[in-house]
């Protein structure tokens, strides 16, 4: 074969294979269409299927009578899927009913459906109501497609705001309770099996698998509604009157650290944070760290009196009303001479409790029940943001520390810090841990988790806390904070003053006025702290303040029921002598024997015995009738009386 023959040859081997090739793949191709059709069809199914995440709905957020305050806002888009079975029967009805339910028209729908991208879906409305949803959903229109969507909403707007906090575009917290406990709020979201088209769109559809989802747990918290908003109101009062700056306000349950209201004025609607400036969405209350004044003067008369370095009857000389302590000038508002130890309190001496704190306090000593009220470190509170105090150990000390600490100066405190340690004096010495979310409940109201009241630690013995709380209440019956006093039942606690540090010294014009106290005295209910930041009347706290503290307080008192059956208690004459107006200038003194109660109605006995210290049981009713131990003797830890019937 010539060389000519074989390169023919050679081509019509080649075309004769390529032109097998065609038909191998042909026929491949309708084996595999035959054999495998419905695992093509299968495989072609799951690519044009994805899933979307079904938000979980947030947790509720309930003041402590189960009122809500912070809530979902649940609203639902409409879609279609116009192919399914039985739709088209239906259609011309279903558009008239949603133009009636929606306000639009009809024919808007029925454009919607016939301009659709996909065949078998299409958006028809976004935002329907629960209640519109719920009317959709009785219609039974096959092929609907409800999708819900959540929004949080805080009923009361600027009520409790600062505790509650508030949430960012996508739901999650950003400040407050909102942000603590937001993995306990949020729930855990589902999924929905939806189509995707050849675009990449994700379209849902009708039958597909629905993962419902875990929804967030409801928050019962130990605020009262009522007792915030009253709180709130007299707060914002209190700085117009005053012309401060701004104010903060804390009130707690001294026997369980139960934080009952707090508030800060200026303040923000949590519905639009946006519109707030940084400093009103800031809670004072946690984050301000600031010089006490005259009110941090408990830690250095609780350290003297716990140690049985001083007696409350013990005479302090304050001379002129000024002294000079290393050089530096420390000066009282009047010139008080030679006071008892319970008067450098009540008149809130400066000069008196440097002398006392010097004398009779080592350095380490006093530092350690600073320490012991916990002024050197946060609270621990279930809110974010809190920041700790400064308090300088003995070995960073200046000369002139320890006299300044004794009046509230060189050491700094959150205003939550301070409400928590007049806690301790109200409860017998206990310092609390402070709380604010009291219960975890689920959806459906069951209680899943209760908080327990925790006892930090033990700052004073019981019988200080009984020997210093008339001197307290002294501050109100006639000393700096007379302002604070309340008809109807005792009030104990203490004026500040602490003057802003201004270039490297103090203003005389700029101060932070603050009335700290606790009612009533004898059993403690509330401690309350207020507080105003540059007040323009008054620098004063006794002026500023303590009158707040006083309406908060009468508006209050209605809302405890035991608060309410003392002011309403039997008349003063109905008091035997040995008890009659009973204030003494040195109740330590005359509080050491039990007086004759006999012919006292059993609720005037018990609110004396009470206030100074002693248990009570009661057996009967009306005025008493035998007491147990008889009068005379050392006053007892506990007594029982008997009622004449």
């Amino acid at each position: 074969m010539s060389p000519k023959e074989q390169i023919r040859t050679r081509m019509y081997m080649m075309l004769t294979l390529l032109s097998i090739v065609p038909v191998i793949v042909a026929g491949q191709m309708g084996w595999a269409v035959i054999a495998d059709r419905g695992e093509l069809r299968a495989r072609a199914k799951a690519q044009s299927r994805s899933t979307v995440e079904v938000p979980a709905m947030r947790g509720r957020i309930l003041d402590r009578a189960g009122r809500s305050l912070a809530i979902n806002t649940a609203q639902y888009d409409l879609a279609l899927d116009p192919t399914v079975d039985g739709f088209e029967s239906q259609a011309d009805a279903f558009y008239e009913q949603l133009a009636e339910l929606t306000g639009a028209s009809a024919a808007r729908f029925r454009q919607q459906v016939a301009n659709r991208h996909s065949p078998e879906y299409v958006a028809l409305y976004d935002g329907l109501t629960a209640a519109q949803q719920e009317q959709v959903r009785e219609w039974e229109v096959p092929g609907v497609i409800l999708t819900p969507e959540f929004a949080r909403r805080y009923i009361h707007e600027t009520t409790a705001a600062h505790v509650l906090g508030h949430v960012g575009s996508d739901g999650h917290g950003l400040s407050g309770l909102e942000v603590a406990y937001d993995d306990t709020l949020a729930g855990t979201p589902g999924e929905r099996v939806v189509k995707r088209d050849r675009s990449g769109r994700i379209q849902a559809f009708v039958g597909g698998r629905v993962t419902p989802p875990e929804h967030g747990k409801n928050l019962v918290l130990t605020l009262d509604l009522a007792r915030q908003a009253a709180l709130e109101d007299e707060l914002r009062r209190g700085v117009q009157e005053s012309g401060a700056d701004w104010g903060t306000a804390v009130a707690m349950d001294p026997s369980t650290g139960a934080i009952l209201a707090m508030a800060n004025v200026p303040t923000y609607n949590p519905n639009r944070p946006g519109a707030a400036t940084e400093g009103a969405r800031r809670n004072r209350a946690i984050t301000d760290r600031y010089e006490p004044g005259s009110t941090f003067k408990l830690v250095g008369a609780t350290a003297a009196v716990d140690q049985g370095l001083v007696e409350m009857d013990d005479s302090v000389e304050t001379g002129d009303g000024w002294a000079v302590f290393h050089g530096y000038t420390m000066k009282d508002i009047s010139a008080y001479g030679t006071i008892s130890f319970q008067e450098v309190l009540s008149k809130s001496s400066n000069v008196g409790m440097a002398k006392t704190v010097r004398r009779h306090l080592e350095p380490g000593v006093f530092y350690q029940y600073a320490r012991n009220f916990g002024f050197s470190q946060p609270t621990w509170i279930d809110l974010p943001g809190e920041q700790g105090g400064v308090l300088k150990r003995p070995n960073e000390w200046s000369q002139t520390t320890q006299t300044s600490m004794a009046i509230g100066y060189e050491v700094s405190v959150t205003p939550l810090q301070l409400v928590t340690a007049y806690s301790a004096l109200a409860n017998g010495g206990r310092l609390m841990q402070p709380y604010v979310v009291a219960e975890q409940r689920d959806m459906t109201g069951n209680t899943l988790w209760e908080n327990e009241p925790d006892s930090i630690r033990r700052v004073m013995k019981p019988e200080t806390a009984r020997t210093l709380r008339p001197a307290f209440e002294q501050v109100v019956q006639e000393g700096t904070g007379t302002e604070a006093d309340v008809a109807g039942f005792d009030v104990a606690g203490k004026t500040g003053t602490a003057l802003e540090a201004a270039a490297g010294d103090y203003s005389d014009e700029r101060a932070r006025a603050s009335f700290v106290g606790f009612f009533p005295a004898d059993d403690p209910e509330v401690t309350l702290l207020v507080m105003m930041g540059a007040p323009e009347t008054s620098i004063y706290g006794g002026a500023v303040a303590a009158p707040v503290f006083h309406r908060i307080a009468r508006r209050w008192a209605g809302t405890f029921p035991e608060v309410v059956d003392r002011m309403t208690a039997d008349p003063p004459e109905t008091v035997p002598a040995s008890v009659k107006g009973m204030r003494p200038a040195v109740p330590a003194e005359q509080a050491r024997t039990l007086p004759d109660l006999d012919g006292l109605s059993t609720r005037r006995a018990l609110h004396w015995l009470r206030r100074h210290g002693v248990d009570v049981q009661v057996e009967g009713q009306g005025a008493v009738a035998a007491q147990r131990p008889r009068s005379g003797t050392p006053l007892p830890d506990r007594i029982r009386l008997e009622g004449a019937s």
